[in-house]
């Protein structure tokens, strides 16, 4: 924000030329003294107790005299502009403005945070009167179908454009009509009967069928979802470094496409996406809609690699939460709350407290894929089995703790080998302690572990690793040779002997376990050391063991979770750091099923003795029952997967919360290392909504208070946003052209009325986004054509006032479905996981997209754009060409350019050659020569017949180069 704030200064500085007025104390010098003096000389402790904010405090002479003479500030003089700023102040006399400074914006001073007035586009009807017999005055310039029907839109633009002394332009003709209408609403072109029946369809009410026909239609959906998808940045690789995939994105954008498609009333849209699983919970989209929460960027190696103790680790994860707050307060709110981290905003009305009260809502998610059921019916089912399997299971815990207490260490063993036996089959990340590389076999190297104080031993056992590094598979890095000691101290300066191996070459114990009875002895460390490392390549030799444990007489491990230390370690967490070593986790160890059976009939039958007969019968019905649960949990569809914003429970360095918030502080600067006071969740005291909520609430709880807060009747930012973005998709410019940014350094409303008129009518007709589309659309603004006017022109150059529709440029998606369209191969198949238009190299770190690989001919890339996998790191060429969103960012208007990159992308690349074949084969029997099929081309592409020029250009060149070419 410290460029942005010495942007919009020198901003200021433009707009207020010194020698057409003095300067405006408010709007230009007090910025100035709050941006460069009142970080010392402010607040309530100020230095040499000079406020520089307070009238009474400031004898501007004195004040000029310190910053002509470059001693104030001390670091960082006034630039000469700023300079002449202060000057020119002083020299006009001093006039002061407001006292004190106001160091914060205020809600009050800006329209954004006003509440939503409703004006009337019409006097009222008389006292009695309907609804129905409130009609505005018609926009000028009817037309057959009903294009001059009245519309309360044209009422507010047509009193401006008179006021302007603008006039508007005439409605468009029926074929461009249908062709806007179809890209805008369904995003592909209508075909050349449907443009034919729309020409001969004399109805009055014509325009507004076809409307209604599109909004019906379940290609609405998926053009529309691709401009929110835009908005949230939606992506399905994780970004940053790594860039890998998510497989399971995309449900949350079919959730989208079906909210669309169903009308969804837009409160109920913004809350499933907060907290759909809280308010809406056993509903599919309750849990698809979260996945807006992990919609942006992921840090992978920030959360998966590195312990959230770490730096790195909190900076990931504080920048993971500011996903959240962006991506909320920017989508439904059009506010840069982000801007709020390390300081006050400095134009809006939005403190750094309570930026972080906003985080501390979200403290306790993190993104992750989570299990859902699509059939209610199912998902209740499946928690009432669950919670029984959970009752089973925890009488039977019950009943078996009670008979371990009794059985004595035998138990305790065979459940120890029978527990062996059941660790991943898959090895897991955390594959145990390795050492750094020696490049002589007979280096030295230990390794110990501080029980935390001394135990009294039964056995130690060691176990080895499995990695797949070299085809060494299990064994990996166990001692050829080595000793294990116990001592009572750190060094080992009167270590006792447990077990000798140093005086021949042990055999690779594969995954088996190696169990060294101690026979009773004491102690608080224990050592490994070997003085023979096994080879890891030709050259360089190392140990590595999965895990140690301490197995004290009472059978308990003492070592688990105890601390490690080294002589030397790679440290390559998850997979190679000390931790490892006693975390629990080891590859399993090599049992036959004979071995299997043999130790849980034992274990079966130690257990019988200790429980007796009671217990018995009560362990045989909790098995029972929980035997028929098993099976009916298995009868059921299997789950779905979706990847959301949640709280869950995980393992190693990407734990999770389990649902307990983190606390959350204020950073001075945004510097994790420097946290400050703990904030409670909160949000934004400048929308007068009441958000009642304690700092003990639970995660479920924070999420949902947002969502209702967010979605309040009262909240003005909720509902012009919405607005004012669906305005911006069919003009190509918003009422407000800053469809993020509606505060101080965003742009003002063009139409300030017309914006309040349609969120008021939105917001207390349902929220109901297919009628705010039927609102406008039906409108003449909206059906004018895009000619020039010259006269207009002179007065409103860009088009401001709308006094024609703007000309505008398809989008990437738009012209990628077309091409599809008109050629005859594009998929209309809804929903499921994404195609991709590229192969998959992985190399050792990362995987690479490689688009130049896929094959243009596969059926299954044909779906249309809105279905495509989205890769950050790298986008899609032929798209990106067409000025395609960037997934990494939140993207509230794309570019529209003009190039001849798009040319030759249209020329060249291998898609459109490939579809161009076919749209040859599907042209040529529709007439007998290539004039005859030139024609239909066009009429196919273009929705029109070809003038006399184009055909003879077009026929000359599909008889030369073939109909592919023309």
């Amino acid at each position: 924000m410290g460029r942005l704030a010495g942007s919009a200064f020198a901003l200021l500085l433009l707009l207020a030329p010194l020698s057409a007025a003095p300067p405006d104390f408010d709007r230009t010098v007090a910025p100035l003294l709050v941006q460069r003096c009142s970080g010392c000389h402010g607040g309530e402790k100020p230095k040499g107790d000079f406020n520089i904010t307070r009238r009474a405090n400031v004898v501007p002479a004195d004040v000029w005299k310190r910053v002509d003479a470059d001693e104030m500030p001390p670091k960082k003089p006034l630039t000469v502009d700023e300079k002449k700023v202060l000057k020119a102040w002083i020299d006009a006399g001093a006039a002061w403005g407001t006292d004190p400074i106001r160091t914060r914006p205020e809600a009050k001073d800006w329209w954004a945070f006003q509440p939503i007035k409703n004006p009337a586009p019409h006097p009222p009807p008389p006292k009695g009167e309907g609804e129905k017999d409130r009609t505005p005055p018609s926009f000028p310039g009817k037309g057959a179908g009903g294009l001059g029907s009245p519309n309360p839109i044209d009422h507010f633009i047509h009193a401006t454009l008179k006021e302007k002394g603008l006039t508007p332009s005439p409605p468009a003709d029926r074929r461009t009509l249908i062709r806007r209408l179809s890209f805008a609403l369904i995003g592909l072109p209508p075909t050349p009967d449907q443009i034919a029946a729309f020409e001969k369809d004399t109805r009055p009410d014509a325009y507004e069928r076809l409307v209604d026909e599109l909004l019906a239609s379940p290609r609405y959906g998926e053009r529309w979802a691709r401009h929110w998808l835009d908005v949230v940045h939606y992506g399905e690789t994780h970004g940053y470094d790594k860039d890998k995939p998510r497989p399971n994105a995309w449900p949350y954008r079919d959730y989208v496409i079906r909210a669309l498609n169903s009308d969804k009333p837009y409160a109920r849209f913004v809350q499933e996406q907060i907290a759909g699983d809280v308010l809406f919970p056993g509903t599919e989209d309750g849990v698809t809609a979260l996945g807006f929460l992990a919609a942006g960027p992921w840090d992978f190696i920030g959360h998966a690699e590195l312990p959230e103790s770490k730096i790195d680790g909190k900076v990931a994860r504080h920048l993971d939460r500011d996903d959240f707050v962006s991506n909320t307060v920017g989508t439904f709110l059009s506010l840069t709350a982000h801007c709020a981290q390390c300081h006050d905003h400095k134009f809006d009305p939005i403190s750094q407290r309570e930026y972080y009260g906003l985080q501390a809502v979200f403290a306790a998610i993190d993104r992750t894929d989570k299990s859902y059921d699509p059939d209610p019916a199912v998902t209740a089912k499946r928690a009432a089995l669950t919670a029984r399997r959970k009752a089973a299971e925890g009488k039977l815990a019950a009943l078996e703790a009670d008979a371990r207490k009794r059985a004595g260490k035998d138990l305790a063993e065979v459940e120890r080998q029978i527990a062996d036996t059941k660790q991943s089959k898959s090895p897991k990340p955390e594959f145990g302690y390795h050492s750094a590389l020696a490049d002589k076999q007979d280096a030295a190297k230990w390794v110990q572990v501080d029980l935390g104080k001394a135990v009294k031993l039964d056995r130690v056992i060691l176990r080895p690793c499995h990695d797949d590094f070299n085809g060494i598979g299990g064994g990996f890095g166990f001692p050829v040779r080595y000793k294990v000691e116990a001592s009572d101290d750190a060094d080992f300066r009167t270590p006792t002997v447990l077990a000798d191996r140093m005086n021949r070459d042990q055999p690779n114990p594969g995954t088996a376990a190696v169990t060294l009875d101690v026979k009773g002895k004491s102690a608080r460390f224990i050592r490994v050391t070997v003085t023979k490392l096994a080879p890891r390549l030709p050259t360089d030799f190392m140990l590595a063991l999965a895990e140690v444990e301490a197995i004290d007489v009472g059978g308990a491990n003492a070592a688990a979770g105890a601390k490690v230390s080294a002589l030397d370690s790679i440290e390559a967490p998850v997979r190679w750091r000390k931790a490892n070593l006693t975390d629990g986790i080891y590859p399993p160890a090599a049992t036959s099923p004979e071995q299997l059976a043999k130790l849980t009939e034992q274990r079966d039958a130690l257990l019988t003795k200790a429980l007796g007969p009671t217990a018995v019968q009560e362990r045989s019905a909790a098995l029972a029952d929980l035997d028929v649960v098993k099976k009916d949990l298995a009868a059921l569809p299997p789950p779905k997967s979706a990847y959301i914003g949640t709280a869950f429970t995980g393992s190693g360095n990407f734990a999770g919360t389990g649902g307990k918030p983190r606390p959350i502080h204020l950073l001075p600067r945004g510097d994790v290392t420097k946290p400050g006071s703990e904030v409670g969740p909160g949000v934004l005291a400048a929308i007068p909504v009441k958000f009642d909520l304690p700092p003990t609430a639970t995660e479920a709880d924070r999420r949902a208070a947002l969502a209702k807060w967010l979605t309040h009747w009262d909240n003005p930012l909720l509902w012009r946003s919405i607005v004012n973005r669906v305005w911006q998709y069919h003009f190509g410019r918003g009422i407000v052209d800053t469809p993020n940014d509606f505060g101080r350094m965003g742009q003002q409303p063009t139409y300030p009325e017309l914006l309040d008129y349609l969120a008021a009518e939105f917001r207390d007709g349902g929220g109901s986004l297919k009628k705010l589309h039927r609102l406008i659309v039906t409108s003449a603004t909206y059906r004018q054509s895009s000619a020039a006017n010259p006269a207009n022109a002179k007065l409103d150059a860009d088009n401001r006032y709308l006094w024609r529709q703007n000309r505008r440029k398809l989008e990437a998606e738009a012209v990628r479905d077309s091409i599809l369209a008109v050629s005859g191969k594009l998929d209309l198949t809804m929903g499921g996981p994404s195609f991709q238009d590229f192969v998959v190299e992985k190399p050792e770190h990362s995987p690479h997209y490689q688009y130049h690989l896929a094959d243009p001919e596969d059926a299954a890339t044909h779906r249309r754009a809105v279905y495509r996998f989205v890769v950050r790191s790298k986008p899609q060429p032929f798209l990106a060409a067409f000025d395609c969103a960037d997934p990494s960012l939140a993207v509230d208007k794309r570019n529209e350019t003009i190039t001849p990159q798009q040319a030759l992308a249209l020329l060249n690349t291998r898609l459109t050659l490939a579809m161009a074949a076919h749209f040859a084969k599907r042209v040529e029997p529709l007439a007998a020569d290539d004039a005859g099929r030139a024609g239909a081309a066009f009429r196919l592409a273009v929705g029109r017949e070809p003038t006399a020029s184009e055909a003879e250009v077009l026929t000359q060149h599909a008889t030369e180069f073939g109909l592919a070419s023309a």
